[in-house]
């Protein structure tokens, strides 16, 4: 399946729903377009880890845990959070360290 210049390929049971596993890719990157804004394949090479993390919050044991896209983007924008939080602590003990 191709979207822009990016492929999309998923391995599924021939008695799998082919419509539903088009829709759930359809779902993904219509997720990553949100989160990235017009995903291209350098978003995903350089934010692999953020791409990856969009599709567990979607997908958990091979099936789509969440549909709704605003939650899926609510939990990732939330981790951003937690992460940009950690780093500034970090760096802030590293400043009074005299090292940064």
């Amino acid at each position: 399946l191709s979207y822009a210049s990016l492929y999309f390929c998923c391995a599924i049971e021939q008695d799998d729903n082919e419509l539903l596993t088009l829709e759930t890719i359809h779902r993904y990157v219509e997720l990553l377009d949100k989160y990235f804004g017009s995903v291209c394949e350098l978003d995903i090479i350089f934010n692999f880890e953020k791409a990856y993390f969009i599709f567990d919050e979607f997908i958990l044991g091979g099936e789509v845990q969440e549909t709704s896209k605003k939650s899926v983007l609510k939990a990732v924008n939330d981790q951003d959070v937690i992460q940009e939080e950690e780093l500034e602590e970090k760096r802030s003990v590293l400043e009074d360290l005299g090292l940064a």
